[in-house]
């Protein structure tokens, strides 16, 4: 990937996913990244780190949910397999 990546466009392709699936569906983080990096390994795999945290913050800022098992999760402190959704209305 040649240009710089900012995380208002990772921001973006996010929101726009999980508008996109709609409410009570979730997306996982490489769908984020292959939105943005492409389909092959090595356009989205280096993206899987600044997507989650764009995610962190967007959950901090109440926007999203991370979820984990279908629950929700501390967004400091959670590990492995995660998805993303928009918060219940």
């Amino acid at each position: 990937m040649s240009k710089t990546l900012n995380p208002e466009e990772l921001e973006a392709a996010m929101l726009a996913l999980l508008e996109e699936r709609g409410p009570g569906k979730t997306i996982g983080p490489a769908d984020v990244a292959q939105a943005i990096g492409g389909n092959q390994p090595e356009g989205w795999g280096p993206l899987m780190q600044p997507v989650r945290k764009v995610a962190v913050r967007l959950m901090k800022e109440g926007r999203i949910v991370i979820l984990r098992k279908g629950r929700p999760v501390d967004p400091d402190d959670f590990r492995g397999t995660y998805r993303l959704a928009m918060p219940p209305a």
